[in-house]
């Protein structure tokens, strides 16, 4: 058995022309930069756009199918923009976009010439992430390159394509290309299912799938009770419902008690019954990945994150940064927020007595489930300590 995965892994890496055998070249490093997680793991990267001085934050997407920039940085900026003809698809509908094209993007060490940037409002993630997002980095990066993604060093390497040695324990997929990289895993609550996925490092999210699939397959158990909650994106917002799964398996690698969100697929960007949902970066951070799109490769090695528990804690809220501050909107009707008395608008003085005014600490103390936790906020030019038990999804 060994030495026939070895025969095949080695024709892999020539072609035959006639008699004679052309082996590719091996794939040639060319820079490494650091990067910064957001919340639920989403990568953020500076890069320079064009011939302007300042660094752009872009977040970088397995899940797009292009590059784009934030209409509010194309304003401040005056950088040039023509209709395409074209449509984004997000989680919260379906938007006609202009183009800036023919541009560059450069990385420490990397210049990236010829592409073309799409424009969209990515407000709402600005304000959701208490960081300007200058734009979403995809495919049509993506896939002139092999980029190594170490969560563990919190380090992106970019090489130039051709032969390489992935590392010897891990997982080899093997994505199909409908735009975006879609890979089989399996779903285990009430029953087990194994479908096709989006795999998508710009979902902060674990696991996401549709509810026609969970009427179709009733894979969710029915003790189950979902509770709602608002999701910002491409598109703006939407509500979902959140729940969980008993096991995702992805190859051998087995994740339990998975948080999973329920998508009401209005627009059909899933396109199920093709696809049934996505793989977001909450789960894939528990890996190092190695993209390579050249080839239709992703490969994943656990690492030190792998055993890291997930967040199960529910407060029905959105925290939202805004010109310094930070507030309280899309509370939901009887959850924890709702109950403790929380309203939409309140501004946020401090939470559990810290009064950093950040906005990724201040989420990180909300996910402790069953916590009793004090929320200084200002109402009508008035503080007001408010008490709220974090809830638990189940």
């Amino acid at each position: 058995m060994r030495t026939f995965f070895y025969l095949l892994f080695t024709l892999s890496s020539f072609t035959l022309f006639g008699q004679e055998m052309y082996w590719d070249m091996p794939a040639r490093f060319l820079t490494s930069f650091h990067f910064k997680q957001l919340n639920g793991g989403v990568i953020l990267v500076k890069a320079k756009f064009d011939n302007i001085s300042d660094s752009f934050n872009f977040i970088l997407d397995t899940g797009s199918g292009g590059i784009s920039l934030d209409s509010t940085t194309t304003a401040k900026y005056s950088i040039p923009h023509i209709p395409s003809g074209r449509y984004i698809y997000g989680i919260a509908g379906v938007r006609k976009v202009d183009y800036a094209p023919k541009q560059t993007l450069e990385f420490p060490g990397l210049k990236v010439d010829s592409l073309d940037f799409y424009i969209n409002n990515y407000e709402v993630l600005t304000s959701v992430y208490g960081i300007k997002i200058d734009g979403i980095i995809g495919y049509s990066f993506l896939s002139r390159y092999i980029v190594k993604v170490d969560f563990d060093s919190s380090k992106i390497s970019v090489f130039k394509p051709g032969y390489i040695t992935y590392p010897p324990h891990g997982l080899l997929l093997h994505p199909s290309f409908q735009g975006l990289p879609i890979v089989p895993a399996s779903i285990k609550d009430s029953k087990e299912f194994t479908n096709h996925y989006f795999f998508d490092t710009g979902a902060g999210l674990c696991l996401l799938i549709s509810s026609h699939f969970n009427e179709d397959s009733s894979v969710l158990l029915k003790k189950r009770k979902p509770v709602e909650i608002e999701v910002q994106g491409m598109g703006g917002k939407k509500r979902m419902r959140l729940s969980l799964v008993k096991q995702l398996k992805i190859g051998n690698y087995k994740f339990r008690k998975v948080p999973t969100y329920l998508f009401e697929d209005d627009f059909n960007v899933l396109a199920y019954p093709q696809r049934v949902g996505l793989l977001g970066d909450d789960i894939l951070r528990h890996f190092n990945l190695i993209i390579n799109y050249p080839r239709k490769e992703i490969h994943l090695t656990p690492n030190s994150h792998f055993g890291d528990s997930f967040d199960y804690s529910y407060t029905g809220m959105t925290l939202y940064s805004l010109d310094g501050e930070v507030f309280i909107d899309d509370i939901v009707k009887g959850s924890p927020a709702d109950k403790s008395g929380l309203k939409n608008g309140d501004v946020v003085m401090a939470i559990d007595n810290n009064f950093t005014g950040n906005l990724e600490v201040y989420k990180n103390l909300l996910q402790k489930s069953g916590y009793r936790i004090g929320i200084l906020i200002m109402r009508d030019n008035k503080p007001s300590l408010i008490y709220m038990r974090i809830g638990r999804i189940r």
